[in-house]
């Protein structure tokens, strides 16, 4: 037992880093530089896992369809991995994440605004978003285009539709949508490019579908209608677990978080 006891004092001497038998051994700094391998090597098995997800995704996407990485909470290198892993649009869902982001990245990619977009961000979104997908009311619209208006933009717009009816998520329901669109199409300095809908966040794909299908049956609808101030050109449909679906309901912009970056912590 005096020799147990015994090794173990020279045990933790050497562990608190003191001299003993003519070593030393700086335990902290080991654990140190281990926490730093490990950390690299986490962000090279993220950074990689990221580009392989986007580079998977493009190459089942359709032509003409466009790709959008919902950076929601984020990091700015996240991001900028996923730039470099050949995204070209980013989605954000807030103003004050997209004003950092945008500040970091640049303009080597285009920037749309997915979340719902309160007026009193509006001032503050017009210039950093090349388009706002979630457009759902004429206040809503008409406070975007003076602010465009004032610095000389032209602002393209999407108009979110409610197409699951749930009163706890935004949108203008399916029946008010050409009301709405011809009330702010003579608005000057927006243009409405298209719809967007969200349908159900989780759930089985397949129950997406008939959201989609509402929402490509009223995007068909306006774009036969050709009001003037409108190019019924986009319609953006779908996000991790439902994209594929959108895509056979006629989607052209899937916008897409967790797949590409994994989980949100």
């Amino acid at each position: 037992m005096q020799f147990k006891f015994a090794g173990i004092k020279v045990l933790l001497k050497i562990l608190n880093g003191v001299r003993t038998g003519g070593s030393s051994f700086d335990a902290a700094k080991v654990f140190r530089s281990n926490e730093k391998r490990d950390i690299l090597n986490r962000n090279n098995e993220n950074r990689d896992e990221i580009k392989h997800q986007v580079t998977a995704i493009l190459s089942e996407l359709p032509s003409g369809v466009e790709l959008v990485a919902a950076a929601k909470t984020r990091t700015e290198e996240e991001i900028r991995r996923a730039v470099d892993a050949g995204i070209r649009i980013i989605g954000e869902n807030y103003v004050q994440e997209a004003e950092a982001a945008r500040a970091a990245i640049g303009d080597k990619v285009r920037w749309h605004f997915i979340g719902h977009l309160q007026r009193n961000k509006v001032r503050k979104a017009v210039p950093l978003f090349d388009m706002i997908e979630t457009v759902d009311s004429q206040g809503l619209a008409e406070e975007i285009d003076k602010r465009a208006r004032n610095i000389g933009k032209i602002m393209s717009i999407l108009i979110e539709i409610n197409s699951g009816r749930e009163s706890q998520k935004f949108g203008v329901l399916p029946e008010n949508c050409e009301a709405l669109i011809r009330n702010i199409a003579p608005l000057p300095n927006l243009r409405i490019r298209g719809l967007m809908t969200m349908g159900p966040l989780f759930g089985q794909p397949e129950a997406a579908r008939p959201y989609f299908s509402e929402t490509r049956r009223v995007f068909e609808h306006m774009r036969r209608l050709a009001v003037p101030g409108t190019e019924m050109r986009f319609l953006s449909m779908g996000m991790t677990n439902s994209y594929r679906v959108a895509l056979e309901e006629g989607a052209n912009i899937i916008r897409i978080g967790t797949k590409i970056f994994g989980p949100r912590n």
